[in-house]
């Protein structure tokens, strides 16, 4: 017999099912909870709110476990590949050789914009944040592509997202290359993803830039280990203006929208002004935990801690072992990665970090990958909703085939009472 949950209301008593997932996780499943009781829950924030059933990924914060359609991320690691893993979010199994090679095709295929967006870019001033730039992009290509609106043919859905994955590395480069004041660099079609990439940021007319394969490795890794995350803010945004029938440009552009805030996808641009503070201070990691630790200043450790995870971020691990191999691949020197390695050491090895459950997290080393590559701060931000957009993809599509409701959560008011209209001439 299903368990059932009771809640008690004065004298009444109500029964509400009890849901489990295919990992052990349980819910109580309160749909009716208005229809029946007359009451809302409140939970701001939606901490304890699962706003979906969902079969793309899976996270366990108290052991530190984030799987992709089941698979463990650290088996991405050996050989990355962020179209393959993709393809796996989106469609919800790893790529056989056939569909491999053709998704690939596809995104070579669809990497260039048509010629009219280019002056849509002329119109931005060069001092524009990039991320304002991609959302306003990506809402603009469903002005050049409206046929892709209705997107219930699975062929024309997945031209669609080959379409967004191939096309927003594209308006990246290109916002890179407008701030700077440089030509745009054409994709190049004899290129994998990441290294064409890297030719439309770094290239110029004259020079192929060539990319270490090091680099790309590490790139491509940055993009996997972001690609979903559950329902963090950006992809329940994505999801939420989806339900209202949005299409699929119009449902990403809000979620880059999201991922803007310093709170979400910035954060690893605050872990790097944290390191540069630190270095340029002439501060000792030892000194700046001391001074995150006292109440008294506003000193924060940034990169460490997580909404979810109370284990060390399985991302984190990850990065830290590549930004290690990839400076000493590249022979830089960077006295950051040793400031942020100190830190790590100090606070997996103190008992107030230790006790607040306060682990690196994926931000504290993938600004650090970013700097070695040459990408600016203001382009990280834009990288990681390159690597989020498949698994925007995906919980859009997941949603619209699972024909759910328009989100439209409820509130507590707290307002006035009712209240007259007083004309301007009697008002005080």
């Amino acid at each position: 017999m299903t368990d059932r949950a009771r809640l008690s209301l004065g004298d009444a008593q109500y029964e509400f099912p009890v849901l489990e997932g295919s990992e052990g996780e349980r819910a109580i499943d309160i749909r009716d909870l208005r229809a029946k009781t007359g009451h809302i829950t409140l939970d701001p924030g939606y901490g304890n709110t699962g706003s979906c059933e969902s079969a793309i990924t899976y996270i366990d914060g108290e052991q530190g476990i984030l799987r992709y359609r089941g698979i463990p991320i650290e088996q991405f690691a050996a050989e990355p590949n962020f179209v393959e893993v993709a393809w796996l979010l989106i469609f919800g199994a790893l790529p056989s050789g056939d569909e491999y090679t053709s998704f690939a095709a596809d995104l070579t295929r669809h990497a260039n914009l048509d010629e009219g967006m280019k002056h849509h870019f002329e119109g931005f001033p060069r001092a524009a944040p990039p991320m304002a730039i991609l959302s306003a992009m990506i809402n603009a290509l469903s002005c050049f592509y409206p046929e892709l609106f209705e997107l219930e043919d699975p062929e024309r859905f997945r031209g669609a997202a080959a379409r967004l994955i191939s096309k927003i590395r594209t308006i990246a480069a290109y916002a890179y290359r407008h701030s700077r004041g440089q030509p745009y660099i054409y994709p190049n079609p004899r290129l994998k993803y990441v290294p064409n990439f890297l030719h439309m940021l770094f290239s110029e007319p004259y020079d192929d830039c060539a990319c270490d394969e090091s680099v790309i490795r590490a790139l491509n890794l940055v993009l996997i280990l972001h690609a979903d995350h559950e329902q963090n803010c950006s992809t329940s945004t994505v999801r939420m203006v989806g339900s209202s029938g949005a299409n699929l440009f119009a449902s990403c552009a809000a979620g880059v929208c999201a991922l803007w805030g310093p709170l979400h996808g910035g954060a690893n641009v605050e872990v790097l002004d944290m390191l540069e503070r630190i270095h340029n201070g002439h501060l000792t990691p030892e000194a700046y935990v001391k001074l995150a630790k006292d109440k008294d200043t506003k000193v924060r450790l940034m990169g460490f801690g997580h909404r979810v995870y109370k284990n060390f971020d399985p991302r984190a691990k990850l990065l830290g072992e590549v930004a290690e191999e990839l400076l000493a691949r590249l022979g830089v020197d960077d006295p950051l990665l040793d400031i942020a390695r100190r830190l790590e050491e100090i606070a997996l090895s103190d008992p107030y970090f230790i006790e607040r459950k306060l682990y690196p997290n994926v931000d504290f080393y993938s600004g650090v990958i970013l700097r070695a590559i040459g990408i600016p701060t203001n382009m990280f931000t834009v990288i990681f909703a390159i690597g989020r957009l498949p698994g925007w993809i995906a919980h859009w599509r997941e949603q619209r085939a699972g024909g759910s409701r328009i989100a439209r959560p409820r509130q507590i008011y707290t307002g006035s009472t009712r209240a007259d209209y007083v004309p301007m001439a009697e008002r005080g």
